[in-house]
């Protein structure tokens, strides 16, 4: 096999922008929350579960150590950290950071794109909920 054939089959651990963008606002809101982490922190890790009134949902939680399934998406002062399998589900989302009266929080927008979702939840009306 050719050293460019084997280039080619090399599983990338580079989040691309065609799978996950995040906005500067979320960006700086990530590099925030790791400054104050702990040393063992490594990243932030979003993750997807199984619920929710329609089906999928997706969290974020700190990521002590990336393992050979994730791939990383790197900004200023952050490391965004995504396994494989969630990778398929919130291909095409967009990670923002919004403040909205007296509460600020994480908006994922176009989640479950890639599957057919929407990220808004057709029995609750949930917008950016955790529906397929």
């Amino acid at each position: 096999m050719s050293a460019e054939m084997q280039s080619s089959a090399e599983y990338s651990t580079r989040i691309s922008d065609d799978e996950i963008t995040v906005t500067p606002a979320a960006g700086a809101q990530l590099a925030a929350l790791l400054s104050q982490a702990e040393d063992e922190v490594e990243g932030v890790r979003v993750f997807v579960s199984g619920g929710g009134c329609g089906g999928m949902s997706y969290g974020m939680t700190y990521a002590e150590r990336i393992t050979p399934y994730d791939k990383v998406l790197e900004g200023e002062g952050f490391k965004l950290v995504v396994d494989a399998v969630a990778l398929n589900y919130l291909r095409g989302c967009q990670i923002d950071f919004v403040q909205q009266g007296m509460g600020a929080s994480f908006v994922f927008n176009n989640v479950f794109q890639a599957v057919g979702g929407s990220g808004v939840c057709g029995a609750c009306g949930a917008a950016g909920g955790g529906c397929a």
